[in-house]
């Protein structure tokens, strides 16, 4: 194998590892809406109107678990539970403002929609 296969193989070693922490249809509008700061599981199903309690606790873990999230419990009556970006959470801002200005293009592009 010559070098320029080698970088082509590793490339896609490391695509496919990145998209398997972000796949599916809700991690993603997950990590953009902490962006905006901590929030509590309440505030997170109030910005993603659409996804279900059971769906966004799945979610969830499945970012705590890859480190791109975490979980913080206090000691308060309820107990109060916060999810938080992680500095390896917080290294996506980039990848998600070109995702951003991506979709926008094709929203005016292909959908004709602002």
């Amino acid at each position: 194998m010559n070098q320029k296969d080698q970088v082509c193989q590793q490339k896609l070693m490391v695509s496919r590892d990145a998209l398997e922490v972000i796949q599916g249809k809700w991690r993603l509008p997950i990590v953009l809406a902490l962006t905006f700061g901590d929030k509590r599981f309440g505030e997170i199903q109030r910005d993603i109107v659409d996804i279900s309690p059971k769906m966004l606790s799945q979610e969830l873990k499945a970012l705590e678990e890859n480190k791109i999230i975490t979980r913080t419990l206090y000691d308060s009556m309820p107990v109060t539970v916060e999810y938080s970006l992680t500095p390896l959470g917080r290294s996506m801002k980039k990848m998600l403002d070109e995702l951003l200005n991506w979709g926008y293009h094709f929203r005016k592009e292909i959908l004709g929609k602002q």
